[in-house]
């Protein structure tokens, strides 16, 4: 009896030792090894910027019991700030973190997904990409580049950048030297100033030798980390052509095809939650830097509301003139248009009603 039953022991022990040994090869066919390199648009000490893809690179490692590695190299490692979804088309690096409206002189629809100017703050713009079509208005237009995006990272509103003189009229745009990328840039190229395209690791010193007379670049926690203060005196509110600048991950489209289907989700998922950390991150940080500035000598300035309307006709018009070029441009205008008039009433009527009532009355 003892012998029956340790042989339909062992023959039970023996069937599921050789199911886990046939199953072990299939596990390990589903979570493949995979080594990738990253290369980012932002400089390493910016621990928001450059840090949210190392955010995202450990939350792909965490999810895949580490078999999903991907290495982050800053700007000038691999390729230039500016020049790092390129790299990525080209098949030289796996994947990109970077605004894609770095890249609208060859897709100017591309400013979209980043932001445009009077577009979206941050909460609608995410919004809009998710649920208001813009995510498949960006993957038509990156698909052009053999690269496939996703949201990863999230500002919030920008500051309007630091000047040397102050901005009273639209007429103080004149002849301005600015550093300003995207659409921003052609906007204000209308209004006279003359648009710099300028990685982030090289603004400091084109303020201080006056190759720039003005700059813009994120938030007091970056700005002040950058050092533009000891340059230029006036610090402008709000960056009205980044209400809510969002960052993508930009993958070489083979490389994605080759992922397995899960780790494709990884990989979005992984997008998402950085954006929300990415996006805390500045909300918890730019206050006590920006009461640090102040306390040095900067002077915040919010542009008059004249200022702000010259540059609101000058980016419709510009917003015409592209739309009548490119068909894309033009849906993924209109896409936005429709959403902003229609979720802006609701901001109007409930959050903004909140936070006027906030901060005039209780915040004193």
């Amino acid at each position: 009896m003892k012998r029956r039953e340790f042989l339909k022991g062992g023959i039970i022990g023996g069937a599921a030792a050789g199911s886990a040994a046939l199953a072990a090869p299939a596990i390990a066919q589903s979570m493949p090894e995979v080594r990738w390199r990253l290369t980012s648009s932002f400089p390493k000490p910016l621990d928001a910027l450059f840090g949210n893809a190392l955010t995202f690179a450990r939350y792909v490692a965490e999810a895949t019991d580490n078999r999903f590695q991907i290495q982050c190299f800053g700007p000038g490692e691999i390729a230039p700030a500016l020049q790092a979804m390129d790299v990525v088309a080209n098949g030289s690096v796996d994947c990109a973190h970077t605004p894609i409206y770095f890249y609208i002189g060859k897709q100017p629809s591309l400013a979209f997904g980043t932001g445009v100017p009077f577009s979206f703050n941050s909460r609608l713009q995410y919004a809009w990409l998710t649920n208001g079509g813009g995510n498949a208005l960006m993957d038509e237009a990156l698909a052009t580049f053999g690269v496939v995006g996703f949201p990863c990272g999230q500002s919030g509103t920008q500051m309007g950048g630091w000047f040397r003189k102050e901005i009273n009229q639209p007429s103080d745009w004149q002849g301005l030297k600015m550093r300003i990328g995207g659409l921003g840039g052609e906007v204000l190229a209308k209004l006279g100033v003359v648009p710099q395209q300028i990685g982030g690791g090289d603004i400091y010193a084109a303020l201080e030798r006056g190759t720039i007379d003005a700059a813009e670049f994120v938030s007091p926690y970056d700005d002040e980390k950058l050092g533009f203060a000891r340059v230029a005196k006036y610090y402008y509110a709000p960056g009205f052509w980044e209400g809510g600048a969002v960052l993508h991950m930009v993958v070489n489209e083979q490389r994605w095809n080759e992922l397995p289907k899960h780790y494709q989700a990884i990989l979005r998922q992984a997008g998402d939650s950085a954006m929300n950390a990415m996006l805390a991150k500045y909300d918890s940080s730019n206050g006590p830097a920006l009461m640090r500035l102040v306390a040095g000598g900067t002077e915040v300035k919010i542009f008059p509301n004249p200022v702000l309307d010259a540059a609101w006709a000058a980016a419709h018009e510009l917003y015409r003139e592209k739309a009548a070029q490119d068909d894309l441009f033009r849906r993924s205008l209109e896409s936005m248009l429709a959403f902003r008039k229609e979720n802006y009433l609701w901001w109007q009527v409930n959050e903004y009603a909140f936070d006027s009532y906030m901060i005039a009355s209780r915040l004193k």
